[in-house]
């Protein structure tokens, strides 16, 4: 939700095409969408609403909601089953709780999509042996950061001699630290830090858990959060080392503001637009708005990079959205048919968010100006130990109550990672046994 308030207004209650009105003729003719207002389900729903109902007869009508209005509209549904809703455009994280009310669409994951489709595509949309939804697009955490900074050659000098190596995008948790130290700098002389190397995310919401478990996954972890056998896994070995490098760059080398809890994506662009951070790990779109002139004070002057690697390789946590069919819909054929329509339109969501689902859209786009950061972006979302967080039913209720306020005690020095951790299992276990 967070990386989408860097680039929507989310409106409240708006509609595409007004559903009041209308006679029952034109609403057999019709089709609901249910989409997040603001975002690019919205914008590609109106775009290309007049040529679905040229190609079909249906008249597309938008119903767009705030982030969790779509969430609460949805469980309504299910609840209700009154066929309010055709097709939604929904967040990864909801399947276990929708799963099922969705209709299953296998019949359209043929080989031709899914041989289309990025790693991890295909069981993020899945529950329990069945596909329920279509993806639109993906997206993972990448390394953003200063081309003129690393390009510098005082910069390079001074940095060689410090650390005994060549300046360099990093690509090591090593290397990572030691750059962000290296640009934790004082600019301006006047005694204080004005210049992070990097941030670290600590906010009250997703974006903490995920860039933690981003690191987890570098350092081993596989599964997430709780394997196979419904053993809870995060205070072993490789989610404590990867909350102790977070605090380490927060606490110890204090290369990254202090103010952590209360930053996530939205801050740390605003830090890195303005010119006040080094690099940022970042959702892989953000370079696109850090090169707009009208947003970033650094534009021209940004590159992207593959995910940061740990012991273990490079791994992230993928953010991507579906499209879903209510079973309740009483249009479930032309239901399948948008969607199907709207695979075949995947590039509106790249030009509306600079991120896609299929792998075809992605290299096409990658060797156009002002897509460098697909490359990087493709080469994380394949990495070894890139993977989808946890289906689990309770994923919301572990996240808020446990895992969230684990990251928040470890960086505010309440506790130590592992005893956060501890603790974090312990409310995980009595969340699953319940």
């Amino acid at each position: 939700m967070t990386c989408l308030l860097i680039v929507s207004v989310f409106l409240t209650g708006c509609s595409g095409n007004q559903t009041s009105g209308e006679t029952q003729q034109s609403d057999e003719k019709s089709l609901t969408v249910l989409v997040e207002g603001g975002s690019p389900a919205f914008k590609v729903a109106e775009q290309t609403a007049e040529d679905f109902k040229k190609l079909t007869g249906y008249e597309v009508k938008i119903e767009a909601v705030p982030y969790v209005g779509v969430y609460d509209k949805l469980k309504a549904e299910m609840t209700s089953r009154a066929g309010a809703y055709d097709v939604a455009t929904i967040d990864i994280l909801w399947f276990p709780s929708f799963a099922s009310g969705l209709l299953p669409l296998d019949d359209l994951m043929t080989d031709e999509v899914k041989n289309d489709l990025f790693p991890g595509l295909l069981s993020g949309g899945s529950y329990e042996g069945n596909a329920y939804g279509m993806p639109v697009w993906t997206n993972a955490k990448t390394l953003i950061y200063r081309k003129d900074l690393f390009e510098d050659e005082a910069n390079k000098k001074s940095f060689k001699e410090q650390y005994g190596y060549e300046l360099q995008p990093p690509k090591t948790w090593q290397e990572y630290q030691d750059t962000a130290k290296f640009f934790t700098r004082d600019t301006d002389n006047n005694g204080q830090v004005d210049q992070y190397g990097t941030t670290v995310f600590g906010a009250n919401n997703g974006d903490a858990v995920a860039s933690w478990l981003d690191h987890a996954a570098q350092a081993g972890a596989k599964p997430l959060v709780v394997g196979e056998d419904g053993k809870v896994l995060i205070n072993t070995k490789p989610y404590v080392e990867a909350l102790e490098l977070l605090t380490e760059i927060l606490n110890k080398d204090k290369s990254a503001p202090p103010g952590a809890l209360e930053i996530s994506s939205a801050e740390t662009a605003e830090l890195f637009w303005n010119g006040k951070a080094a690099m940022m790990l970042a959702w892989g779109h953000f370079y696109v708005p850090s090169n707009d002139p009208k947003q970033s004070k650094v534009a021209g002057n940004v590159g992207s990079a593959p995910m940061i690697a740990g012991s273990e390789g490079i791994g992230a946590v993928p953010g991507p959205w579906y499209q879903v069919v209510p079973k309740s819909s009483k249009k479930q054929e032309i239901a399948k048919k948008y969607i199907e329509f709207l695979y075949d339109k995947n590039e509106l969501y790249m030009e509306a968010l600079g991120v896609a689902a299929r792998k075809s859209v992605s290299e096409k786009y990658s060797k156009k100006e002002g897509y460098e950061h697909l490359e990087p972006l493709t080469k994380t979302l394949s990495g070894k130990q890139t993977q989808n967080r946890p289906a689990l039913q309770e994923w919301q209720q572990i996240e808020s109550e446990a895992l969230i306020p684990a990251v928040q005690y470890a960086l505010s020095g309440e506790k130590t990672p592992e005893e956060a951790l501890d603790w974090a299992a312990n409310v995980i276990e009595d969340i699953v046994q319940q």
